[in-house]
């Protein structure tokens, strides 16, 4: 009988439980049991790990819509990769891990993270080199290579635009603009998607170039005088600093026109998990199951042209845009932006969206 561990890591999102619901039926079908390890690896720093083992009675398929990690992700100040880099300790860590790993005497850890959380798999996979290691990707940033998709984009865009939508009403009752600060960190994926179904009058994303007094010109010129700015965090304004949605604000009060900032904060990262969420987290986690009783390792489950399909870790880092992790030395990170020939872009510029220098 295979014993597997399920693990979540990094930040939080909805559809977490969907998989992880979806993992603990299939496995059980298999006749394999499933342990589920709390608090991602803060939970294998401890003697004895901290895990639960998983029966019907666990996680109800009623709550398996529900946001947030049943299993946990961490907790603030807990040693972790970047904690245990900080403090020179990274080699301690990475023993503790493959220690407790050995001691659940698992066969395979599925584990279900970011780009952050699949980079340090990645870079520290001799931690997992006695068991199968399956990674799963979820993000509400949506820039992990090598996917079309990830778990928990899709109920970010819709909580996004649920709260623009509520802002368009305020904001056409009194004729003013709201910036609204999004999520995505340097991708600009969540802004553009949820921009285009609100109906965005700007969209600002870190991957293009804008000249603010061509915003403003086009704001001046709109044929309504409200609407929803959006401003993705990982933009920057040569010159200003502050939230970007704040520096955003500035320059339209400068320019006289009426507006306020919104900030949905981490309400993108909870509601209801969303069908399409739902539905991709049941491909994933049987893509996953499947590697396992294909003796795959060190692969992450991915969408490419409708098709759900492992692919190799070192192909995912290899595939991204590898740059160096600002919070662990010598760590860097495989990131996927939106491209230049992403076709919602062609899209939101045929529906008169302001987005920047265009080539």
């Amino acid at each position: 009988m295979k014993r597997i561990g399920i693990m979540t890591t990094g930040g939080d999102c909805s559809g977490l439980n969907t998989v992880i619901q979806r993992l603990y039926r299939g496995a059980t079908l298999r006749g394999w049991r499933t342990i589920g390890i709390l608090d991602g690896t803060d939970g294998l720093c401890t003697t004895p790990p901290m895990v639960l083992e998983f029966d019907n009675d666990t996680l109800p398929i009623e709550s398996a819509r529900l946001a947030g990690s049943f299993l946990h992700n961490g907790r603030a100040g807990a040693l972790n990769f970047e904690t245990a880099a900080e403090t020179g300790k990274l080699s301690q860590f990475n023993k503790q891990l493959r220690k407790s790993l050995t001691d659940l005497k698992l066969d395979a850890l599925i584990l279900i993270g970011g780009n952050g959380s699949l980079s340090l798999a990645w870079r520290n996979r001799d931690i997992y080199s006695d068991l199968q290691l399956i990674c799963i990707p979820k993000t509400i940033d949506m820039d992990i290579p090598l996917t079309d998709k990830t778990i928990g984009f899709n109920t970010a865009v819709q909580q996004l635009t649920s709260f623009c939508d509520q802002l368009m009403l305020t904001a056409r009752s009194h004729h003013r603009w709201f910036v609204v600060q999004t999520m995505g960190r340097d991708c600009g994926q969540l802004a553009l998607n949820a921009g285009i179904a609100i109906g965005a009058t700007a969209i600002l994303i870190p991957e293009i170039k804008f000249d603010v007094n061509s915003l403003i010109e086009h704001i001046k010129n709109f044929p309504r005088d409200y609407g929803i700015i959006l401003v993705s965090e990982g933009i920057s304004l040569r010159g200003h600093s502050g939230r970007p949605a704040d520096m955003i604000s500035r320059k339209l009060t400068a320019a006289k026109i009426c507006n306020r900032t919104a900030y949905p904060e981490h309400t993108q990262r909870v509601g209801d998990t969303t069908a399409a969420d739902r539905i991709l987290a049941a491909r994933m986690a049987d893509c996953a199951l499947r590697a396992i009783e294909n003796n795959e390792t060190y692969v992450m489950t991915a969408i490419k042209d409708c098709k759900c399909e492992t692919v190799s870790l070192a192909d995912f880092f290899a595939a991204g845009d590898v740059t160096a992790d600002p919070n662990i030395p010598d760590l860097q990170t495989s990131d996927a932006y939106v491209s230049p020939d992403d076709p919602l872009l062609d899209i939101a510029t045929s529906m008169g969206i302001y987005l920047g220098e265009i080539k």
